[in-house]
């Protein structure tokens, strides 16, 4: 394998390096990209979960790789129950310390300055106060960031590389299972008996907040049951750079 020309800080990332480590990288287990991750960045990067079967492979993967490894999640206050009791299972099954990032507002605070269920009447700002602004205050010490992306995902991920510059955020975003299927992240949950989220099992491959997600039909894109009936399709968080 090439040598990679190091990426010192969040604040250079040199697009060649970028391209270089996307070459070395497109055909490596998530192991390897997390391996290089750490070694270029340290305790500075972190991991992103919304507690979807990808986020269940790729924390255990970290969890291998670096025992103790921080795992952040937005907790917008409005998940499901059954997500926020998967988090105490992967507590006791993985060795990965959680970090639980919060709004500004509480949901009544946020009622009373813009109305009630925002997510009805404008999603967008809606994630914007529960998800993007917290998420770009907790990454703003941060170098990289690593997310469960994959292409196979939606048609607005099928172009996702591997590593990339977030030029919103000001970090590195890793993508370790790009190029994995949804068949391959079953295969990996039951091979090494991972617990998750028992809303897969009824219908729900893409989980969010319980107001903006819905089981999908049989035929569906696995992301149709997020913001059913409206154009919109991402929370905001993985903007193009």
């Amino acid at each position: 394998m090439a040598t990679t020309p190091s990426l010192s800080s969040a604040s250079d990332h040199p697009e060649h390096s970028l391209d270089q480590l996307n070459r070395d990288f497109e055909k490596s287990a998530p192991d390897q990209i997390l391996r290089k991750g750490h070694e270029l960045f340290g305790e500075k990067m972190v991991l992103s979960t919304g507690f979807g079967a990808s986020g269940v492979v790729l924390m255990h993967q970290l969890s291998l790789v670096t025992p103790g490894a921080t795992v952040f999640f937005l907790d917008t206050g409005l998940l499901f129950d059954e997500t926020y009791e998967l988090i105490g299972r992967i507590e006791q099954r993985m060795n990965v310390r959680f970090e639980r990032v919060l709004p500004e507002l509480s949901l009544e605070e946020q009622a009373a300055e813009h109305g009630e269920k925002l997510w009805e009447t404008q999603p967008d700002l809606c994630c914007e106060i529960r998800k993007v602004r917290p998420l770009k205050a907790f990454l703003s010490d941060k170098e990289a960031w690593i997310t469960a992306i994959r292409r196979d995902q939606s048609p607005t991920r099928k172009d996702t590389p591997v590593f990339q510059k977030d030029s919103h955020l000001g970090v590195i975003k890793i993508s370790p299972l790009a190029t994995w299927t949804e068949e391959d992240i079953w295969t990996y949950i039951r091979l090494n008996e991972l617990p998750y989220n028992p809303l897969h099992d009824q219908g729900y491959p893409s989980i969010g907040c319980f107001p903006c997600t819905r089981p999908v039909q049989d035929g569906e894109d696995i992301r149709a049951g997020r913001w059913a009936g409206s154009s919109k399709t991402e929370c905001g968080i993985h903007k193009p750079s």
